[in-house]
């Protein structure tokens, strides 16, 4: 079952290696963009041929900064890393054993939690119906705040410029769920608001039935959108199967876009989401049903519904900057949409299972994961260029 979350949040590490392969023109000297991936050993930080594990790791929305923690006896060192160079900028000691949940949208500060495995490590969410839960919010100097909260909660986004934490709170099963706003500074519940700036009580938000598959935060930093699937069992009346709920992190309010009943009715997997560079559009995509919501972030409805080629598999999606297109992996195949012609424009074969997508800051290049390697592309071609092992690699996550 897919978690709210997947979170780079594994301990480990990855031995650097390199064996280049599907060059079809000159040799390349490893992967040219420094990326964040998954291993079967935890995270890592891969420059040229190297990999370099991060311990319990996440990254700052923008991608500009890692923040990771790793245990010191019983309790938890906490590093700021720059991912340029992967050393530390900042290190604190924490007491106990703590994870890093989510990173303020500037990357000064972020939330963690304590461990959901028992034995200090970090597996799939599950309900612990404990009444008082925890959370630590730091800096690189280390604890800013201390959380001490009623209800089975977790960190899901800083709002208000630091100033407050959207968390959700579980109801008796790990897929029912509300969100909820703290203030920082009270250290208690706020009332949230709606779209149109209308407070809601403490005690009263409204509580969903669903799964999360994705979460992306828009370029500027100020809305987080997170893709969810419909659960069996209870839903709200009229609620879609799959939806995505919309947090402004700068005012504090919360919706939910409902999305065309042709997404949502297959697999989890098969779901995913990006926001256009500019911010102003947010694409969903269901490969299985071969269906592209695209909806208008000013407004936050769904204005088209495209046909699009089906896919098997996990799917992933990623925009190219400075332009319309949209990559859609899934299987051994990436689709390539144009949103200013609302059409299919290109199927590539991608070389191999794809397990993550991403696209160079300048546009050029599609980095696709592999089971085990990394290679990329022509964005524009969908040429092949070159492609590196990386032993132990299960998911591409993004460039930094």
């Amino acid at each position: 079952m897919w978690t709210r979350r997947r979170f780079l949040a594994l301990a480990g590490g990855l031995a650097g290696g390199a064996a280049l392969g599907g060059c079809t023109e000159r040799a390349v000297v490893g992967v040219p963009d420094r990326l964040l991936v998954d291993t079967a050993a935890g995270p890592a930080l891969v420059r040229g041929t190297a990999a370099k594990p991060l311990g319990t790791a996440l990254a700052t929305p923008a991608g500009t900064g890692v923040w990771a923690t790793r245990a010191a006896g019983a309790d938890t060192v906490l590093e700021s890393i720059a991912p340029t160079t992967g050393e530390a900028t900042g290190r604190a000691l924490l007491p106990g054993r703590w994870i890093p949940r989510v990173a303020s949208p500037d990357g000064g500060l972020v939330a963690l939690s304590q461990p959901r495995d028992p034995a200090g490590g970090d597996g799939p969410y599950r309900p612990t119906g404990q009444h008082v839960s925890t959370i630590l919010v730091a800096d690189a100097a280390g604890v800013r705040y201390r959380l001490e909260l009623p209800g089975d909660l977790e960190p899901d986004a800083f709002a208000r410029a630091g100033a407050a934490l959207f968390v959700l709170e579980r109801l008796h099963g790990p897929d029912r769920y509300r969100v909820r706003l703290v203030d920082l500074g009270t250290r208690a519940f706020t009332e949230l608001l709606t779209r149109d700036k209308r407070p809601v009580p403490v005690g009263t938000e409204e509580q969903m039935y669903a799964t999360g598959r994705a979460a992306v935060v828009n370029p500027g930093g100020t809305v987080q959108y997170t893709l969810y699937q419909q659960e069996r069992g209870p839903k709200i009346p009229g609620e879609s199967p799959a939806f995505v709920h919309t947090l402004d992190l700068s005012v504090g309010w919360a919706y939910c876009l409902e999305l065309p009943e042709s997404l949502g009715n297959g697999p989890a997997e098969a779901l995913t989401l990006a926001v256009t560079p500019d911010g102003r559009r947010v694409a969903v995509a269901d490969l299985s049903s071969g269906h592209l919501a695209i909806a208008d972030a000013d407004t936050l409805t769904v204005r088209d519904d495209l046909d699009i080629p089906h896919g098997t598999g996990t799917a992933y999606a990623v925009a190219r900057p400075a332009s319309e297109l949209l990559y859609l992996g899934s299987g051994t195949d990436i689709a390539v949409v144009d949103l200013g012609i609302l059409h299919t424009v290109a199927r590539w074969p991608a070389g191999g299972p794809v397990r993550g997508l991403a696209v160079s800051a300048d546009g050029t290049r599609l980095l696709v994961g592999y089971p085990g390697a990394v290679g990329w592309l022509d964005s524009g071609s969908g040429k092949p260029l070159g492609r590196v092992a990386l032993p132990g690699l299960t998911e591409l996550r993004r460039t930094v």
